[in-house]
């Protein structure tokens, strides 16, 4: 049994770091203008790939070393170095001290995020193929296939965003420790999902499905080549985040996954 305790929230946290530092390295690889990279200060990942993106804040905070005003100061150092506002997406299970830390230096709370688990092993669920579809790792020069593919599900939140996650997208799919999937029907692209893999935790994220094509299984059949492909790779431990209370989260609780615990983005205008 894998208890929602300290230590896994260190392995967590840790994954989706690495993963998220990941694409920040494509991003610099591939876009140079944007000046992307990421630092580690005690034990903290702090990211920055353009003042707009989801991935510009911070992993990790208090859950490796002590954190004091000195660290703290150096890493809103390096966001104002970008011209950009400091986040800190925190765990529960991270030292008790940033709360006070946090809110005497002006910072708010204001996102909350589920994360969520489920042991591979454990996936003794049975999954009925759907023949019509089939899902595979995408191949090199494939990107922005995979990227348009993706944003198309997004077409239903705006064309700005639509644009945002095409550009994100392709910065994705070549990003290293990645494993971009697509999921086809008749050769036709309709879904996607990405994988990251680091040690034994895979982090799944990129989900998405072209309207005119939901609920014909799509991202079923995603989850289950991701989870089988991961238990392949030596994953014992499968990862996601998602709103509390979403559609998202009520999918991964149908197909096994269940919540570690619930993290506060702390923000701050620099």
């Amino acid at each position: 049994m894998i208890y929602a305790d300290h230590s896994l929230s260190q392995k967590l946290e840790r994954t989706e770091a690495r993963a998220n530092a990941a694409v920040v390295e494509s991003r610099a690889r591939h876009s140079h203008e944007i000046a992307a990279e990421w630092i580690k200060i005690a034990g903290t990942y702090a990211l920055f790939d353009g003042c707009v993106s989801p991935l510009t804040q911070t992993f990790c905070l208090g859950m490796f070393d002590e954190i004091t005003e000195t660290e703290l100061s150096s890493i809103e150092s390096f966001f104002r170095k970008h011209g950009a506002a400091v986040n800190h997406e925190v765990s529960p299970l991270a030292d008790i001290s940033l709360m006070s830390m946090l809110n005497n230096r002006g910072y708010r709370p204001i996102e909350l995020s589920n994360v969520m688990f489920m042991s591979i092993d454990d996936q003794t669920r049975a999954y009925a193929k759907i023949s019509s579809i089939s899902t595979r790792i995408i191949n090199s020069g494939e990107e922005k296939l995979w990227a348009q593919t993706s944003a198309q599900g997004w077409l239903t939140e705006g064309v700005n965003l639509s644009d945002f996650m095409l550009d994100f997208g392709i910065i994705s799919a070549r990003s290293q420790g990645g494993f971009a999937f697509i999921a086809e029907i008749d050769a036709k692209p309709i879904a996607t999902g990405m994988l990251f893999i680091f040690d034994d935790v895979a982090l799944l994220g990129g989900a998405s499905t072209a309207p005119e094509q939901r609920g014909l299984g799509a991202q079923s059949a995603l989850l289950q080549a991701r989870l089988s492909f991961a238990q392949s790779r030596g994953c014992n431990i499968a990862m996601m985040c998602a709103a509390p209370g979403s559609q998202s989260q009520r999918n991964a609780e149908k197909n096994g996954f269940g919540v570690a615990y619930t993290r506060t983005k702390w923000h701050r205008e620099i």
